[in-house]
């Protein structure tokens, strides 16, 4: 038993005697807990996995402490009200912003982060990482890491684009539908039903082999594939509330249906739309680099993350973990959105610990 690994249960177990000595429950229930894992991971592992345990804390930590500094930093811009409603965002959302903030600045700044075209060929094929390219270079010799600066402005603004139209062409037609009922309300819930009945890649493949792989057409294709799903929820979330007392009132006053719309309804749908946007954006991110790995999507030469997956994966055979950094920034986006919205949810629905 070396050095490193007395110091390392030495520590563990002193900052777990120090938690409990201070009733610090949560903090010496989590330090106790790493204590245990390590025992068992350097019992099956050795010093390699304490040292994989060590890296992966520190890591997390990392995180926790640059999304609390992010988190102060905007209580200190903003206003009195959205600064007291900052200081109940969790350490998850507030990392999730700090995220989102990372990647708009990214898709933004493209031209002036990145070193590089993400058309320009500037080294032979694979080449390793140099002083010039930060990740190496890809089949053709373009500078990878200046292709994902690129890839933030092109793969996320496409899906934002999708989204918007979805959302807004969704909600819509949910609004209206439960607004109007009858005929109507049948109509758009049997649309609604045949178009979720197809799978969206399936559904994808198919409209995009028939029209064409332009931007223009893919955003179409994607709104049109993922609008029901926003349709269905606006439709339920919309058909609680227009029975409601104070929206028959408004009938009798002789309100119109785009007044019950923006006055009554929709500041009463807000919480589930916020929920639905955000997961409507991942999947809709997670469709357009999906179709872009399978080449119907986002076409060369422009910088995608989905491709550049497909065009790098021979370099997994020769053991570079280059493919896997586009496929982590579209996951490590998806779990960030997912955490900034989940707590939006959380605030408008007014929910309590």
């Amino acid at each position: 038993m070396n050095y490193f690994v007395i110091v390392y249960y030495a520590l563990l177990i002193g900052a777990s005697c120090l938690a409990a000595y201070y009733g610090k429950r949560a903090a010496f229930m989590l330090l106790f807990s790493l204590t245990l894992l390590s025992f068992v991971m350097g019992i099956i592992g050795g010093e390699a996995a304490l040292w994989t345990v060590t890296i992966v804390a520190g890591l997390l930590a990392l995180a926790a402490g640059t999304a609390y500094a992010f988190r102060e930093f905007l209580i200190n811009i903003v206003g009195p009200q959205t600064a007291k409603l900052l200081r109940t965002a969790p350490l998850t959302a507030a990392f999730g912003m700090f995220v989102i903030f990372t990647y708009a600045v990214m898709g933004i700044f493209a031209p002036i982060i990145a070193p590089h075209g993400e058309a320009e060929v500037i080294s032979s094929s694979f080449a390793p990482a140099d002083a010039t390219m930060l990740l190496g270079a890809d089949q053709l010799g373009r500078d990878l890491f200046s292709r994902l600066v690129y890839g933030a402005r092109n793969t996320v603004g496409l899906a934002l684009l999708a989204t918007l139209l979805a959302f807004l062409m969704g909600a819509f037609a949910g609004l209206m539908a439960a607004t109007k009922g009858g005929w109507i309300d049948q109509a758009m819930g049997r649309m609604a039903d045949v178009i979720m009945s197809i799978p969206s890649l399936i559904f994808a493949l198919l409209l995009l082999s028939i029209f064409g792989t332009n931007v223009f057409v893919l955003v179409i294709i994607v709104a049109v594939i993922y609008s029901p799903r926003v349709f269905r929820l606006t439709r339920a979330v919309a058909g609680n509330v227009v029975v409601m007392d104070y929206v028959e009132a408004a009938r009798l006053r002789g309100e119109g249906d785009w007044y019950l719309i923006r006055r009554e309804i929709l500041p009463n749908s807000t919480a589930p739309l916020i929920a639905e946007f955000g997961l409507e954006f991942c999947f809709v991110f997670l469709l357009i680099a999906g179709l872009s790995f399978l080449g119907l999507g986002i076409q060369p030469p422009t910088a995608d993350w989905g491709s550049m997956v497909r065009e790098n994966a021979t370099l997994i055979s020769f053991g570079e973990i280059t493919p896997l950094i586009p496929a982590a920034a579209i996951a490590l986006l998806t779990v960030s959105v997912n955490f900034v919205v989940d707590w939006m949810l959380w605030q408008s629905a007014g929910l309590k610990e």
